[in-house]
């Protein structure tokens, strides 16, 4: 094997080629990124360079030195254009081929948008990549009003950043509740209530029919016939895995790029990993794709273990957190069925858990300006440990010697 052609240069492609080289692998390693930039990470977009108080380089995943050791050929702002798993070979779009013995794609997800009257304003702004960052930081700096159209982790985390700003903010979401698909009712309305205390105006279970734009703003028009303005608009309406040259290649896809544990698509030369792959995870027992830092790392570093022939497998527990005005919080697991919580700490003040149980197991865990508290929650779900409610709501408990 002489070859490895990673597709996408994102946080993911990025520990996909560190990985390679701190396992060994001495050949060539051709990194392909549409972006410009050198692998990074995302969750800084929407909070720390956002705001103006970290500049890009800051979230490149390695220093220039230590990329450099790398000795990758790295090609940022190549886009792939077609792949031919017959003749093993990745076509880019200005026409050159990559030859490969292996390919992993990490080729993420793209921001959802927004199909009514008006979004193509260019007050309209998404949230995906450093460009989309440096863009709304600029549009920010002019600007008095905000409006945010998608109340999940995205959006409440840019509400939030503008908000400290000091911009007035409305979020609208179309759903009945904040972050529906992601937490248990309660977190919403904790996260509702998080961010009115800060000033922010929600406005839940109403849908967006157009926005109009003139010289000095934007008014996006509700379902419900009223208006809002302001001086510029970021959709924050969720993501979709970049599966289309995938989908032409001939791989399987169904929710983004399906793999096996180890990263392996129906094609046994290719991996996916990230946003992208859609996994079975024995921990929650059924396949999922997630869109989180965590995975995009970790299942990242299994599949490039996996194309360099190792025997590993990817069961690492859902892990998502989320920074919002002076709250950390912090979910462990899947909630799509999660039962009433037991609550550890004190909701008022601000420091809290929540814990859902299965019987005797742990099955989720939701972190308020806890991390003990989820460092202990892993743990206890990784060792399948059984635990009693009382214990869990026993501040004298040290839920570490559990």
């Amino acid at each position: 094997m002489s070859t490895i052609a990673i597709v996408g240069a994102g946080q993911a492609g990025g520990w996909a080629a560190s990985t390679l080289r701190s396992e060994g692998f001495d050949g060539r390693i051709v990194l392909l990124g549409d972006e410009v930039h050198p692998p990074h990470e995302r969750p800084p977009l929407s909070k720390a360079v956002l705001a103006g108080t970290a500049e890009v380089h800051t979230i490149h995943l390695s220093r220039p030195d230590a990329f450099e050791a790398l000795r990758l050929d790295f090609r940022p702002g190549a886009a792939v254009a077609s792949i031919d798993l017959s003749a093993r070979t990745a076509i880019l779009g200005d026409g050159s081929a990559v030859e490969y013995d292996r390919l992993i794609l990490c080729t993420g997800a793209g921001a959802r948008k927004l199909t009514l009257p008006g979004a193509e304003s260019p007050r309209v702004h998404y949230l995906r990549t450093i460009d989309d960052a440096l863009a709304l930081r600029q549009r920010m700096g002019g600007s008095r009003r905000l409006i945010v159209i998608g109340g999940g982790w995205i959006g409440l985390e840019v509400a939030a950043t503008a908000r400290k700003a000091g911009l007035a903010v409305t979020v609208i979401e179309a759903l009945p509740r904040l972050c529906a698909r992601a937490v248990p009712p309660a977190v919403s309305e904790y996260l509702l209530q998080l961010h009115q205390r800060h000033g922010v105006d929600v406005r839940v279970g109403t849908g967006v029919t157009a926005i109009e734009s003139d010289e000095e703003g934007v008014t996006v028009w509700l379902a419900d016939g009223t208006g809002v303005r302001g001086d510029a608009v970021v959709a924050g309406i969720g993501a979709a895995p970049n599966v289309e040259v995938a989908r032409q290649a001939g791989l399987a896809v169904d929710n983004g790029i399906v793999v096996d544990e180890r990263g392996v698509t129906s094609d046994p030369r290719v991996f996916a990993a990230g946003d992208v792959a859609n996994m079975p995870l024995a921990c929650v027992g059924r396949r999922v794709r997630l869109e989180s830092w965590a995975n995009a790392q970790n299942q990242a570093i299994v599949a490039a273990k996996a194309a360099l022939d190792a025997d590993i497998r990817y069961d690492d527990i859902p892990w998502f957190w989320s920074d919002q005005h002076d709250v950390n919080l912090q979910l462990l697991g899947l909630p799509a069925s999660w039962p009433e919580a037991v609550v550890r700490g004190d909701v008022k003040g601000g420091s809290f858990s929540l814990f859902y149980l299965d019987g005797e197991h742990l099955q989720g865990a939701v972190a308020v300006n806890a991390p003990r508290d989820l460092r202990a929650a892993r743990r206890l779900m990784q060792l399948r440990k059984p635990v009693r409610p009382e214990d869990l709501v026993n501040p004298a408990v040290n839920l570490a010697k559990l």
